[in-house]
């Protein structure tokens, strides 16, 4: 079975990390998602780290139970606005929009996101293979269900997420093709989401919410690991 994760990256844009039968088997860069997704046209299941699905008051559940699994890497989920707020012209209005639905306004990292949320969400209402995901979430089923000690900027947050990654028989090689231009830490993430798309493959991810909440469009709003 074949799988790709993805992570989204300031320079190029996307990348990618493919697995065959949850071994690694390379890596794809590229400016647009939807180009990347067709150059890996057998993967049964693509995980993108991305918020996909968006409700339309509130915060989502998923976002909200995230945080609330990771205790101390809680603050590396943001909360996403509702869809409402991405579908405003600017940062201003797309604040006082968020502002309105939740009580809160737009952080200005969120709205940095709102090209690549866009493009990505595009994807996932076209295609059902892609499933959204949060390498933090996936890390923290990785080791066990704890949240990791260090960010993953820092040498000892990567060389853990590493280690974990190999001893889920996720083995990086020194030469990864592609991708050795990307940062590392983007690396990484694409490679939890590789390895939550292998176990929704399986059939033996978990969701959260544990209760579904529904897109407008009628897809479930999840984050999978």
């Amino acid at each position: 079975m074949e799988v790709l994760g993805v992570d989204a990256c300031g320079r190029p844009g996307w990348t990618g990390i493919r697995l065959r039968d949850g071994a690694f088997a390379g890596s794809l860069v590229g400016l647009r998602l939807d180009v990347l997704i067709k150059r890996a046209a057998g993967a049964e299941a693509i995980a993108v780290d991305m918020p996909l699905g968006l409700i339309e008051k509130g915060w989502r559940a998923a976002d909200l139970g995230a945080r609330a699994l990771l205790g101390a890497r809680r603050n590396s989920v943001f909360l996403v606005a509702p869809r409402p707020a991405w579908r405003e012209p600017d940062y201003l209005s797309a604040g006082d929009r968020c502002h309105e639905l939740t009580g809160h306004r737009l952080s200005r990292q969120a709205w940095a996101l709102a090209p690549k949320l866009l493009e990505a969400r595009a994807c996932w209402l076209a295609d059902e293979r892609i499933h959204e995901v949060h390498p933090e979430v996936s890390f923290f089923a990785l080791a066990g269900g704890v949240p990791l000690d260090h960010a993953k900027k820092t040498w000892r947050g990567q060389n853990a997420r590493r280690r974990l990654l190999a001893a889920a028989g996720i083995v990086l090689p020194d030469e990864l093709g592609e991708a050795d231009r990307v940062p590392v830490d983007d690396v990484l993430d694409a490679a939890a989401a590789a390895w939550s798309a292998y176990r929704i493959g399986l059939g033996v991810a978990g969701r959260i919410p544990e209760m579904p909440e529904l897109d407008v469009e009628g897809r479930v709003v999840e984050i999978r690991y």
